[in-house]
C-alpha cells in the first residue's frame, strides 16, 4: 500500500515506544518495525482491514517519493 490517502481519508496515529508491543513490517520499504520503536499507525477510514503500521522516516518521506517520479 503505497498511497493509503488513495482509499479516501486515513487516520494517522503516530505509536510511542512504549505503546510498541509488536514488531510490525512497513509497507513502505518491507523493514521490520521492532517491539519498542516509535511509528505511525494509519488507517484508512472506509477500509479500516487495510490498517497498516509505518516507519516515521517512511510516513514523512511518502510525498516527496511520489513527486520524484
Amino acid at each position: 500500500m503505497d498511497d493509503p490517502e488513495g482509499y479516501g481519508e486515513v487516520d494517522v496515529k503516530f505509536l510511542q515506544p512504549y505503546q510498541a508491543n509488536k514488531s510490525y513490517l512497513c509497507p513502505n520499504c518491507n523493514r521490520e518495525i521492532p517491539v519498542g520503536t516509535g511509528h505511525y499507525v494509519v488507517v484508512p477510514v472506509d477500509t479500516p482491514d487495510l490498517r497498516r503500521h509505518w516507519h516515521r522516516g517512511c510516513w514523512m518521506g511518502r510525498k516527496t517519493r511520489s513527486q520524484r517520479r
